[in-house]
């Protein structure tokens, strides 16, 4: 299919229900500027409003690289206030990525480092090939991250990983990613995308409302007291009981057919 232009470094493949974005910055191994973050921010904003079309977005980056960071050579030099607005928008964009209503995968096709790995934990799913690195490198800079790394990464893999990856600046390899909870699976390189898009395409044939509830109440639920989020699970249950979707599922089933979800 063809590709739409967002940004000379952003590139969107429309696949129906599934949605794919391809950050295209080989030549520095994908790293992140002011203005690619501005773009990524602008499109999750018209994604999110798309939620009755889209139901699933794949991330992904060109060649040995899924993001490598910031570009670093933009910190060199500058205010505080420059640095200070870079991780505001930095801050906006991928909080704007973890809130989509749909579900997302990012598929790391090589180096995630920094604020790379930043914006795959703000997916939903994170897919690696072989060659994959990931790792949150800022220590030996003399900094922390900013986009989120010291917060979704204990989040993740556990707050001692999390300190031992962040404090000695250590990228880990595919398997250690799978092998810590940092990634749901490693493909080989030829295979990822393939892998990534089977997975997109069986999450957006799922009930629509089921699909964004059940993530809601995932992501909404770490954040609570447990019996508050019981009683948040057993309230949006009821809803999805009410809708045409959920009648539609019960009688599929007890009919022995496949379900046709409207969204409603």
């Amino acid at each position: 299919m063809a590709e739409e232009r967002l940004h000379p470094h952003l590139a969107l493949e429309r696949r129906g229900a599934v949605e794919v974005l391809r950050i295209d910055r080989e030549e520095s191994l994908g790293a992140l500027n002011f203005e690619i973050m501005e773009a990524i921010g602008a499109f999750a904003t018209d994604l999110a409003a798309r939620k009755e079309a889209v139901r699933a977005l794949v991330v992904t980056g060109t060649g040995r690289g899924f993001v490598a960071g910031a570009d670093i050579a933009g910190y060199h030099g500058v205010g505080q206030t420059v640095f200070d607005d870079f991780q505001r928008r930095s801050r906006q964009t991928f909080d704007a990525i973890a809130a989509l209503p749909q579900i997302t995968i990012c598929a790391v096709n090589g180096y995630a480092l920094g604020g790379g790995f930043e914006l795959a934990m703000c997916c939903d799913f994170i897919l690696v090939n072989e060659k994959t690195k990931l790792g949150l490198p800022e220590i030996k800079l003399g900094l922390l991250p900013g986009g989120g790394g010291t917060q979704r990464l204990p989040r993740l893999v556990g707050p001692m990983r999390a300190k031992e990856m962040l404090l000695t600046g250590r990228m880990i390899t595919a398997q250690e990613a799978v092998d810590y909870g940092a990634a749901l699976e490693c493909c080989a390189p030829d295979e990822l995308m393939g892998r990534a898009l089977v997975l997109a395409e069986t999450l957006a044939a799922q009930a629509p409302i089921a699909l964004a509830e059940g993530k809601r109440v995932i992501d909404d639920g770490l954040d609570t007291a447990l019996s508050a989020g019981l009683t948040f699970e057993q309230r949006v249950l009821g809803g999805l009981f009410a809708t045409q979707d959920g009648k539609e599922g019960i009688a599929a089933f007890l009919e022995k057919r496949d379900p046709e979800f409207k969204g409603r």
